[in-house]
């Protein structure tokens, strides 16, 4: 069992907060909000539905924090359950919009955006954004992880420790979920020409 100064200090402070240390959970909730709300407003495309999944995110934490807090990364297992969590809202998200658009075709309420400028503009950036966020949910969780938080700035040992892979897998797999993304990405742009080509005739 490690002493208490070799462990770091973020599973000290998990240590403490699971003794009722309420101080420790807003030290750690401080910590990582910014972060974790990076990662879920490039994933969800929405401030305010980014904001409720951060907070259901440290809810978790708070609730059921990591079990065998000595041997956890506090920042890594906060990723994965913000990435699950995010997967898991543009996943149905995704079902939603292509239920709407039977009965509203174009239309993507979720993507719905006050923007000031050239309207022409603002449909244009707001349809590249829906696209994204379609192509994201189409791809795994793990490709999801890998990509946004390599975005993000994280190495590859990081990455490697937050997806629970081996190091030296990282570079191939970050490189498949790339090829995924743009074909996924394609789909959604062929698909929408379709649909402007549909509206015309």
């Amino acid at each position: 069992m490690q002493a208490a100064d070799q462990l770091s200090p973020d599973t000290l402070l998990l240590e403490r907060m699971g003794q009722g240390d309420r101080v420790s959970f807003d030290t750690l909730f401080y910590r990582y909000y910014d972060r974790i709300y990076g990662l879920l407003f490039r994933l969800v495309g929405n401030r305010a539905e980014a904001e409720d999944l951060t907070q259901e995110v440290f809810l978790t934490l708070y609730r059921k924090p990591p079990r065998g807090a000595r041997e956890h990364n506090v920042g890594a297992w906060l990723y994965r359950v913000a990435t699950n969590m995010g997967y898991n809202h543009i996943r149905g998200r995704q079902r939603l919009w292509q239920r709407n658009r039977l009965l509203t075709p174009g239309a993507d309420p979720s993507q719905a955006t006050v923007w000031d400028g050239d309207p022409a503009q603002a449909v244009e950036q707001r349809e590249t954004a829906a696209q994204v966020r379609r192509a994201l949910a189409g791809l795994s969780r793990r490709q999801i992880q890998l990509l946004l938080l390599r975005q993000m700035g994280l190495s590859y040992a990081e990455l490697a420790e937050v997806c629970q892979v081996a190091p030296g897998s990282v570079g191939t797999l970050l490189a498949r979920a790339a090829a995924a993304f743009r074909q996924q990405y394609t789909q959604q742009q062929r698909g929408s020409r379709q649909e402007v080509d549909d509206e015309r005739e």
